[in-house]
């Protein structure tokens, strides 16, 4: 089995190929994109497999299966990065599939069905905005109007496609059929603190959280600072202040996760009431029914707060993504290895999106999260701790072995 010292060599041979000096940052579309599919096909090859990019730009190696042809266990992640990123936040699950691979290679161990790892080009939308681009070309769930998309240089998504070697016309050729594919997989660092907190190396993902996103705004009246008796006034940050203590205290009842995470008033000056309040509501949960009436006694209590100050508010929903459960076989395939290596089995919900969930469109998913330390992600400091690396290949080699036998 590959040693946890050369896994994490190769992580920091990827996290070199940048466009950001003295921090990481590699785009959809870019040199620097093109160099890691390079670099990532070689590994795949000295793994034994057979390599291409796609018509999305996502590279793939193929370890053939006991008989030619056979339906493919994909196990992936992305290689891109956000601005400023950590080195694992998706290349280690990549890197993690291409030793799993190099392991049984060396054994010349074959299965029913084939291996393939995917490093998807695009989940984080850095570049273009919209996310997982990679996984929903293969999924067939790509969007033809993502094409007049520009990035900040004004480059469209199509003159990008066609500067990188890509046809436009081409995409849906990426596409996978739900008939060619066993299972998608996926391991990832969790990018949270739940099983740092349980003093745990590693946990089986139950689903991804369904996400929506709200914009509210709150309006009450400007007005002078001084001249005004707190009686006869209309904050609408008062009004929106005493909105999002409330949304903190209905997420904690319902259990879920709930973010006020962008906060604009105006007109933001130091002598005037603030006439109208701008802030985003971020809400997730794994049960999108139980996060939709969570949300409804959210809107209610919002509209009760600013209407009782005789404030006015309007809501808009800005994003919608549902939740994606994991394959109760999948789970139970990782806990059973969890169990074989001598480690608890732990479930815990996803609260990030990943490929996974597009990939969830064409076939049965599941992941399996390593120990994030103090839950730092999309950071520089972001970081794993060795031995988790080592127990987290182990742990998907011994899963790949029961899937087999499902």
């Amino acid at each position: 089995m590959m040693t946890t010292q050369e896994l994490l060599a190769r992580i920091d041979a990827l996290a070199a190929i940048s466009a950001m000096e003295g921090g990481l940052l590699r785009a959809y579309l870019t040199d620097e994109h093109r160099r890691a599919n390079e670099l990532v096909a070689t590994w795949m090859q000295q793994a034994g497999m057979s390599t291409w990019q796609d018509q999305a730009g996502n590279q793939w190696g193929r370890y053939e299966g006991s008989e030619a042809g056979a339906k493919a266990l994909i196990i992936g992640s992305h290689l891109d990065t956000v601005p400023n990123a950590g080195r694992y936040d998706g290349m280690l699950g990549v890197l993690l599939g291409i030793a799993a691979v190099d392991h049984f290679n060396r054994l010349g161990q074959r299965f029913p069905f084939a291996i393939e790892v995917v490093g998807f080009g695009d989940e984080e939308g850095t570049r273009f905005g919209s996310t997982l681009l990679g996984s929903r070309a293969v999924s067939g769930s790509w969007l033809q109007e993502w094409f007049a998309v520009a990035d900040k240089q004004g480059v469209t998504m199509a003159e990008a496609f066609k500067a990188f070697g890509l046809d436009p016309a081409e995409v849906g050729k990426a596409a996978r059929h739900a008939d060619d594919v066993k299972a998608y997989i996926e391991v990832h660092i969790e990018q949270g603190v739940v099983l740092e907190s349980k003093d745990l190396q590693l946990g089986t993902v139950t689903a991804i959280a369904g996400a929506r996103r709200k914009q509210v705004v709150v309006k009450g009246r400007a007005g002078h600072a001084g001249t005004t008796p707190m009686d006869l006034r209309f904050d609408a940050l008062v009004m929106a202040a005493h909105a999002i203590t409330m949304i903190e205290r209905k997420a904690k009842i319902w259990n879920l996760v709930a973010t006020v995470g962008r906060v604009e008033c105006l007109p933001n000056a130091v002598n005037v009431i603030p006439g109208e309040v701008r802030f985003s509501v971020d809400i997730r949960s794994q049960d999108d029914h139980e996060r939709d009436r969570a949300w409804a006694e959210m809107e209610a209590g919002i509209r009760t707060i600013v209407g009782s100050r005789n404030g006015d508010v309007s809501i808009s929903d800005t994003h919608a993504a549902p939740a994606v459960p994991c394959a109760d076989w999948l789970q139970q395939s990782f806990n059973d290895a969890l169990a074989e290596h001598g480690h608890k089995a732990f479930s815990l919900v996803s609260g990030a999106g990943h490929d996974a969930m597009a990939m969830a469109d064409i076939t049965d998913v599941g992941m399996l999260f390593l120990r994030s330390p103090g839950g730092i992600s999309h950071h520089p400091a972001e970081s794993v701790i060795e031995d988790d690396v080592r127990a987290s290949l182990e742990v998907l080699i011994s899963a790949i072995g029961r899937i087999a036998a499902h």
